[in-house]
């Protein structure tokens, strides 16, 4: 059942003052347009896209040279390409800000605080530049960090970006295979790494890692300092040089930034990796900021000077996606280390102290908020936060009671979806639109993204695969060591000619808004009949008993059966009536085909360094068969628990 009114609803006031509705204004007066509302502004914004992309390049103020076309072989996707004469530096327009206002704020745990200003950030990435000119670093070369998210990592990155290096970075709980199955591929010509970290107020000790990684990359090494003893861990490594040696050189000179084609490589970022060797998935520079600036200014509504936060590592999209908010002049609000340590207030904490204005987290993190009986909203003063946004996997319509009732009551909430393939949204929030409990609120501007069945057929209100029917400035350049593309073809387009298939199954609503029921691949298919994983997740998660689910379909009989694994609440049993009152939610909260045929206890669930569950890798176990990629998880030993079950076998 739908709730019958939106949790959320703009006013009249709050929307006269949104950067989307100005933006809307601007464009109806620049193209002698009147449009009756949102839908007809995206529509537009769709079926004109070298208008609207040239609109947004001219309305957040682009710093670079855009020539005279804004979009060629538009009709082809692959071989469309966005503002082809333009040239820019992405750093350049992240580093637009001077003064002595914060630019970046940092809190690691308990342990570690502090405060960068714009100036302090333009004066490191100076010498950080001389340094890497100076160590032979240049256009297209590919530097790679093992980096918590700290100020110092976006420093080295807009360092990297200023001189047309390609940055690539991964968090430093990545087990040594995992940082080589990553990096290998991408032949960095720098390896950068922190001396140390700290999870669960506990100091995690990475030398052994960095000395193995850094051997078998075989390049120069860059150690920060954060946790440990920078210089020590240096000197112990083949190459090695801390940040302080390799900076002491260089004074602040005026900063240089190398004038780039917009489609020159910027991030190589990486698949999950849970199915095989991860793809390295290579974004551009000019596609990442104008779509980075879309996002941030009108989806987000965000300003100069306001405080945006995302609970993210730097193996995460999302960290890439916080980073570009310094090109609106926002002040970017870091956190490294566990959001439960020593209690789940620390980020509302630092929310209440920093004044964060946007709120940036995963679905995972808020249930655990929720089910960990925490209040912000009785206990914290959170005035200045007026957008809270959710991505990682799919936010049950329980998460979206809870924000409202347990965080914020008048707070927009943006669950978002897209991810590493974009380096951004297809679908996320609008604040000219209510929010609907379950529903993301709509597509973005200049996506043409839409929900198509197993024909080719767009529908509405039904289940099916969401897609995007023409090109867009954020697609990938290319995948790394795929000189044909068909590694990129494979990914993207084997399913519909010359159309975007993303992987989600996905809804459209009645008022507009998508539902993601989980990722196509993972999808259930009983008796011939699709069934969304999400859709399980957002009954049994509701339950007391039930700390979190992962669901899979396992060959039988000629068929599929579901079956359900259950990670219980601390103190709880799986008993008779359990499993029974887990069966009735399912066929009552969803439907009767969506009730499993088996319910087991585990006491873990795998899952990725960025916290989402691995259903494929559980398939694969369960069925005996090998898992690739092991090294991509952030709990690899969790998977012996699903192999041989007894209970699988009748």
């Amino acid at each position: 059942m739908q709730a019958e009114r939106p949790l959320w609803t703009p006013s009249r006031e709050f929307i006269d003052q949104t950067p989307m509705k100005a933006f809307i204004a601007w464009c109806e007066q620049r193209f002698s347009k009147s449009f009756a509302d949102y839908d007809a502004f995206h529509a537009w914004s769709v079926s004109q896209r070298a208008d609207f992309w040239t609109a947004v390049w001219d309305h957040c103020g682009v710093i670079g040279e855009k020539g005279e076309r804004a979009l060629i072989h538009g009709d082809r996707m692959l071989e469309a390409r966005f503002f082809p004469d333009a040239t820019l530096n992405f750093a350049e327009n992240l580093l637009r800000n001077t003064g002595s206002g914060d630019a970046l704020i940092f809190r690691g745990e308990d342990k570690a605080r502090s405060r960068m200003s714009f100036d302090e950030l333009r004066a490191l990435v100076s010498r950080l530049q001389q340094a890497l000119k100076a160590a032979g670093i240049g256009k297209g070369d590919r530097v790679a960090a093992m980096m918590p998210n700290m100020p110092e990592t976006i420093a080295l990155m807009l360092a990297a970006a200023s001189i047309g290096a390609i940055w690539s970075s991964c968090s430093p709980d990545f087990g040594e295979q995992g940082v080589l199955d990553r990096f290998g591929q991408i032949e960095p010509k720098l390896f950068i790494a922190c001396d140390g970290y700290w999870y669960a107020g506990k100091l995690q000790d990475v030398s052994a890692k960095v000395q193995a990684v850094s051997k078998k990359l075989g390049v120069p090494v860059l150690i920060v300092p954060y946790a440990g003893d920078a210089d020590a861990l240096a000197a112990s490594v083949g190459n090695g040089k801390s940040l302080s040696a390799f900076i002491a050189p260089f004074a602040e000179k005026p900063l240089e930034f190398v004038a780039l084609p917009f489609s020159h490589p910027l991030y190589i970022l990486f698949s999950s990796g849970t199915t095989g060797v991860p793809k390295c998935i290579v974004h551009s520079a000019g596609g990442t900021l104008l779509q980075h600036l879309k996002e941030h200014r009108f989806h987000c509504g965000l300003r100069e000077g306001e405080r945006l936060f995302y609970f993210t590592t730097c193996g995460w999209m999302m960290w890439n996606w916080l980073v570009s908010g310094l090109a609106l002049g926002a002040t970017l609000c870091l956190f490294d280390g566990s959001p439960f340590h020593p209690d789940g207030n620390v980020l509302f904490d630092y929310a209440r102290d920093e004044k964060f204005a946007v709120f940036g987290t995963s679905a995972k993190y808020i249930d655990a908020v929720r089910k960990g009986g925490f209040t912000p909203a009785s206990t914290h003063d959170l005035s200045s936060l007026r957008l809270m946004t959710s991505t990682g996997s799919p936010l049950s319509p329980e998460g979206f009671s809870f924000v409202y009732e347990g965080i914020k009551p008048d707070i927009q909430l943006a669950s978002i979806s897209g991810g590493t393939d974009i380096v951004s949204c297809f679908v996320l929030g609008n604040p000219l639109k209510p929010v609907w409990r379950g529903e993301i609120q709509g597509p973005g501007l200049g996506l043409a993204m839409d929900v198509w069945n197993d024909d080719g057929q767009p529908v509405r209100q039904e289940k099916g695969e969401l897609v995007c029917t023409k090109a867009f400035p954020s697609m990938p350049v290319m995948f790394w060591n795929d000189p044909e593309g068909n590694k990129y073809k494979a990914a993207y387009f084997e399913r519909f000619d010359n159309i975007w298939c993303h992987g989600d199954f996905a809804e459209w609503t009645e008022h507009g808004g998508i539902i993601i029921h989980g990722r196509s691949d993972a999808t259930l298919n009983p008796g011939g009949v699709r069934i969304g994983t999400a859709e399980i997740y957002n009954q049994v998660e509701q339950m007391d008993e039930i700390a979190e689910a992962i669901c899979i379909g396992q060959d039988w009989d000629d068929d599929v059966r579901v079956v359900l694994f259950v990670r219980l609440a601390k103190g709880r049993e799986l008993t008779e009536d359990l499993v029974k009152a887990i069966k009735t939610k399912i066929r009552t909260g969803a439907s009767p085909r969506h009730v499993p045929a088996k319910i087991i206890a585990v006491a873990d669930i795998p899952r990725t360094k960025s916290g989402k569950i691995v259903e494929l890798a559980v398939r694969e176990v369960v069925h005996g068969r090998p898992v690739k990629n092991k090294e991509a998880l952030a709990n690899p030993e969790a998977l012996d628990l699903y192999a041989n079950l007894p209970e699988l076998r009748n």
